[in-house]
């Protein structure tokens, strides 16, 4: 077991006699050539040796000894200090306060008596504050410093709590501090003045940027559907960039797991860390069910490496053998009901607006894949949804060029290219597509911007032209949608594209009513409104495109996107000062952070933003790309929103509306919706509320999508994608702050009237410790319905013991 060395006092021997202490024995003096400044109320000096008096400050190099009474020797360096004697300095910060000690400045050697003092601290108009990742305070009854940063402590104690009272501390006999790490044998482990636990032998690293291996404190927990945990885990330094953590975990009712991380930082913005975890499942029967075995691995990789300032390399991977398994055993409910993985390696070079890259990577899903499930009839194909069948798309490779707007020649024109060379395969539970599918993606604009008297009129046209060595049939009542077919395709498109923003509306409202509710405050609501003309044409074999990405759903269209945005500013009036109020309102931060409340300035303030958007359709069946009775997926109901409505031809989208408002410096609202007007409903409704005072937080979140599911039949009810969830958060406390806090969180499916999952916690924070207990539920169906115990135990500057890790508090 490792801790890290500091001090506090505590019940230290009578005299013990100074026979079995080293002796601090200096070399001959070398004169440095360092120079010495001495202060004193009264001083003599004989043959360079001085006696000094009163307030006695003496400075060699970055070294200060002050003391009541002080004898210096020049010549040899060697120094007897008596009363309030206290030395600080050092490449670590150290400081030494005793009674009385000898010393030779040279040599940087000395003894020190009835001492308590610090490394990797200083003193300022605060107080002492941290200036190292791994500071200590100490106690003892003699101090022997042997060399710039070798002490023994004698009798003593160390802790990283600050004196006189600290929560935790070591007692030993001796300790031994150099500059790279501590260490103690036979010492007492005191938590709140009550021995706890008896050591044999102990480390801490003492160098902030040194780090050391060792064993970690257990993992002791329970759970209602693993039964009892206990894992284990070792930490290798590896150097001082890399380091791995390895660790076994044992399920009673289910069995081992195994877990190792890597890590690694390099210059700049270069790092690499990857993780493993897998479960050997002993599988087990759910009340009224059958067995289930919820084994898996799950992989990941991430990394970058800088090759200059215009180019890297990178890698996010992932990889899962089972989505039940993540389902079941993470910790984190968004992880657990994530069904989605993409997997992506690339390297890039960017120079003067040119972008060239390479990148290869894999998208796994977990979806409802249409299957046909008996012979189709005259008018339409039978389709049922089978469940828990996963989607691959690859990218295997992709070759890209693009370039940002230049400006062609001496005019005004600006040109740009997106290209891309690119192998595809797609592989699902009813379609597999035959070898890697190439294509070759060429798409070039030319743009001209036009201002004058506030407004803005920007247009382009460009064209696009695709290559596709593989094709599929075109999809009827009769045919399905997943047979392929060898023939190549090309398809080919020509665009233009207008879009007018007319001078800003604005109006500034002061006094009356914007005074009673803002203060000597200004309010100016600004209007921006947005038309945009877009027309594609030339893409009359869309049917045939197989689907990988967003390049395989352009299609025709002849549109207009309308829209406003609307914000409200408040801004402090001229000539008055920023008062509390005003602070409190514009800060950004809590109004309990006295600090940043300070930096907070009275300048413009954004308190509401909402903008609201639609499309009509010239072209409402997209050049006959409409599937009738289908979920029709196209690049620009991608642009629009990320919700589905198009299972017919029509000729409006559904209203777009995003508003946020910032009511005060302690609330934020959001509400977004789509709303279609042809159905008259909300097809998507999402409102977001946080807030907090002081401690005092609380946030709350509903999500409503009633949309086109995945699979949309003609002549039967849609299968749509409709789900109501409910998530609230209540909290007291901070996690970083002594005191009390309590936090809860919940999240409930309001369409079965259930509970998805919730979690409890509660925290104990002391000056330098704090200990953390939670309660947290699951209830996913049949897949996981757990409860579980867990906590933490933190020691400040040391680290933390327990299963609770710092990503998944609620505070």
């Amino acid at each position: 077991m490792s801790l890290p060395l500091a001090a506090i006092t505590g019940d230290l021997p009578e005299e013990p006699g100074e026979h079995h202490y080293p002796t601090a024995v200096p070399l001959p003096a070398k004169d440095d050539g360092t120079r010495t400044e001495i202060v004193s109320d009264t001083q003599s000096e004989k043959n360079g040796h001085y006696i000094l008096d009163g307030q006695v400050v003496i400075t060699y190099g970055d070294r200060v000894l002050q003391a009541d009474h002080i004898e210096y020797d020049e010549p040899s360096g060697d120094v007897t200090a008596t009363g309030h004697l206290v030395a600080t300095g050092g490449a670590n910060s150290e400081r030494i306060v005793a009674s009385h000690g000898t010393a030779n400045l040279k040599q940087q050697t000395g003894r020190f008596y009835d001492v308590s003092g610090s490394v990797g601290m200083k003193t300022t108009g605060k107080g002492l504050v941290y200036v190292s990742g791994n500071p200590f305070l100490f106690t003892g009854r003699l101090v022997v410093r042997s060399g710039p940063s070798e002490y023994q402590i004698f009798d003593g104690t160390v802790t990283s709590c600050q004196l006189p009272h600290p929560d935790w501390l070591l007692y030993a006999g001796e300790f031994e501090i150099d500059s790279k790490k501590a260490k103690a044998r036979n010492s007492v482990f005191k938590l709140l003045n009550v021995p706890l636990l008896f050591l044999p032998y102990v480390t801490h690293p003492v160098d902030s940027e040194d780090r050391q291996s060792g064993i970690l404190i257990p993992d002791i927990s329970r759970s209602s559907s693993k039964g009892y945990i206990l894992g284990e885990e070792f930490y290798l330094a590896i150097n001082r960039s890399m380091d791995l953590t390895v660790a076994l975990v044992y399920y009673s009712l289910r069995g081992w797991e195994q877990t190792a991380t890597f890590r690694y930082k390099g210059k700049g913005y270069d790092f690499a860390t990857g993780h493993y975890s897998g479960l050997q499942d002993r599988g087990y029967i759910p009340p009224g069910g059958v067995y289930t075995n919820q084994g898996g691995e799950d992989v990941t990789f991430k990394a970058r490496h800088d090759l200059g300032s215009q180019a890297r390399v990178g890698a996010d991977l992932e990889y899962l053998s089972s989505y039940p398994y993540r389902e079941a055993f993470s910790n984190s409910f968004n992880q657990a009901v994530s069904s989605d993985i993409l997997s992506i390696a690339y390297g890039v070079r960017e120079v003067d607006g040119f972008e060239a890259s390479a990148r290869s990577d894999r998208y796994q899903g977990l979806k409802r894949a249409a299957t046909i499930a008996e012979p189709a009839t005259a008018t339409t194909a039978a389709i049922v949804a089978t469940p828990e069948q996963q989607i691959r798309i690859f990218h295997a490779p992709s070759l890209d060029l693009n370039a940002t707007d230049h400006r062609l020649g001496a005019t005004h024109l600006l040109w740009n290219l997106e290209s891309s060379a690119s192998g595809l395969k797609r592989v699902q539970p009813n379609f597999v597509s035959g070898g890697i599918t190439e294509r070759l993606d060429l798409h070039p604009q030319i743009a001209l911007p036009l201002s004058g008297g506030g407004w803005n009129l920007f247009s382009s046209v460009g064209v696009r032209d695709t290559y596709y060595s593989r094709s599929r049939e075109t999809p009827t009542a009769t045919v399905p949608g997943n047979l392929e077919r060898t023939a190549d395709l090309n398809r080919a498109d020509a665009e233009f594209q207008v879009e007018l923003r007319p001078p800003v509306l604005e109006r500034t409202f002061s006094g009356g009513w914007v005074n009673r509710l803002f203060g000597d405050m200004d309010v100016r609501h600004t209007i921006e409104p947005v038309a945009t003309y877009r027309y594609v044409t030339g893409v009359g074999n869309f049917l045939n495109v197989l689907r990988f990405d967003d390049k395989d759903v352009v299609s025709n269209t002849n549109e207009v996107e309308y829209g406003v945005m609307q914000r409200f500013f408040v801004k402090r009036l001229a000539g008055k000062e920023c008062s509390e109020r005003d602070v409190a309102v514009l800060s950004q931060a809590s109004t309990n952070d006295e600090d940043t409340a300070k930096l907070a300035t009275c300048s413009t303030s954004q308190r509401i933003q909402w903008r609201v958007t639609q499309k009509y359709f010239l072209n409402p069946t997209f050049g006959g790309a409409i599937q009738a009775g289908r979920r029709n997926i196209f690049d620009t109901t991608l642009s629009l929103s990320g919700v589905a409505f198009l299972t017919e031809a029509r000729e409006i989208s559904p209203l777009i509306s995003r508003l946020r408002v910032q009511t005060s410096a302690k609330t934020d609202v959001e509400w977004d919706f789509d709303y279609d007007t042809g159905a008259k409903k909300f097809t998507s409704d999402n409102i977001f509320v946080d807030y907090h005072e002081g401690k005092s937080f609380a946030g709350l979140s509903y999500a409503r999508l009633n949309a086109p599911g995945r699979f949309y039949t003609e002549g039967t009810s849609s299968l749509v994608s409709n789900f109501s969830q409910l998530r609230v958060l209540l909290g007291y406390g901070s996690p970083t702050k002594p005191g009390f806090g309590v936090a809860a969180n919940g999240g409930f499916d309001l369409n079965l009237v259930s509970l998805q999952y919730a979690a409890l916690q509660t925290s104990y924070n002391w000056n330098c410790c704090g200990l953390s207990v939670e309660y947290r539920k699951f209830e996913l169906g049949s897949v996981r319905n757990e409860s579980a115990y867990r906590f933490n135990f933190t020691l400040a500057n040391i680290g933390t013991a327990g299963n609770l890790r710092r990503a998944e508090q609620l505070f």
